[in-house]
């Protein structure tokens, strides 16, 4: 027999506040077209963007950080003090060691909270949310803060003109914290190794001296549209029936913002009722990978889109290739 006490921790954890961070520079597909021979109808015909934001050098993964994060604790009403658990996810901190979420947790004031980076791409929100409710749940932390950030203008080769219209910078922030009745629901998530050649770095870390070329994110484009619309709205599928509701019942959408094709796609995809308010926030800011889902959120939630206590069904995917979807409450 264990002689190991049980874990004390909530019986649930929900979603507490939300916080963005925006960089103050707005990037016009005009700037975009300087570098690569395309249009600003092409560019918005393939994927919805008009504009996104370019971080300054002062606009660090950190700064961002920082920025979104004090904004989701004082919409949670809580105390930097009291959070438990600091998780970042972020493919643009270029720092193998330390974590930058050590840096953030001890500026924020946080004192001792554990914290520590996670490498999911796209689905990173996604992952750290099932992380921190885990934590909760099982109690080794009372709250923990969740941080989507990246400077993927730094990952973009602008002579691609594939890619090059895509990235924007930004980071989203939410603190989970406890909750006596279910507000984040199981989890979707996995991955697909075998895909994995689809969006990755043009060359690692190691042969950057070499090659004489900056690292960039690549991609094959029909090839993640196809798997993402079709595969992936599977996987949201899933999410609804593992959380034990309907298409009927959901308030909000919101998807990795990808790409405004794939959003409508998955949208019809899974027969959406016209009720449903889908984030489109990829018009304005671009794809900002980890950062997206929660950028979204805070924006829906800000512009009374979506109100508190709203039922959403959020999924991520991409670089891995890597996926996670749940159905939440909105806080």
């Amino acid at each position: 027999m264990s002689k190991i006490r049980p874990s004390k921790g909530a019986p649930y954890a929900r979603i507490m506040g939300v916080g963005g961070y925006r960089p103050v520079r707005v990037v016009p597909n005009e700037v975009i077209l300087e570098t690569i021979d395309s249009s600003d109808e092409w560019i918005r015909s393939r994927s919805g963007i008009a504009t996104r934001h370019w971080a300054s050098p002062e606009e660090t993964v950190a700064a961002m950080s920082i920025e979104a994060s004090g904004k989701a604790i004082a919409a949670a009403g809580i105390s930097a003090e009291q959070i438990g658990g600091v998780i970042v996810s972020t493919v643009s901190h270029f720092k193998q060691t330390p974590a930058v979420a050590t840096e953030i947790a001890d500026k924020l004031g946080t004192g001792k909270a554990a914290a520590f980076d996670i490498s999911a791409g796209c689905a990173g929100f996604g992952y750290g949310l099932t992380l921190a409710k885990g934590m909760i749940v099982e109690g080794s932390a009372e709250y923990v803060l969740v941080i989507g950030v990246e400077r993927l203008s730094d990952l973009t080769d602008l002579q691609d003109r594939a890619t090059a219209f895509l990235f924007g910078d930004g980071a989203g922030a939410v603190v989970v914290g406890p909750s006596d009745e279910p507000a984040i629901g199981p989890s979707i998530w996995g991955s697909e190794g075998d895909k994995s050649e689809t969006i990755k770095q043009t060359v690692p870390w190691t042969e950057y001296d070499s090659s004489g070329k900056f690292p960039a994110i690549t991609q094959e484009g029909q090839a993640v549209f196809r798997w993402a619309v079709f595969e992936m709205a599977k996987v949201a599928q899933q999410a609804l029936d593992a959380a034990g509701i309907s298409p009927d019942d959901l308030d909000v959408f919101i998807p990795h913002q990808a790409n405004m094709r794939i959003i409508d796609s998955m949208v019809k995809t899974l027969k959406l009722p016209d009720h449903v308010t889908v984030a489109r926030d990829v018009e304005t800011t671009g794809n900002t990978s980890a950062a997206s889902i929660p950028l979204a959120m805070e924006r829906l939630l800000a512009t009374g889109q979506a109100k508190s206590g709203d039922t959403a069904l959020v999924i991520g995917f991409g670089a891995g290739l890597v996926y996670a979807a749940t159905v939440v409450t909105l806080p």
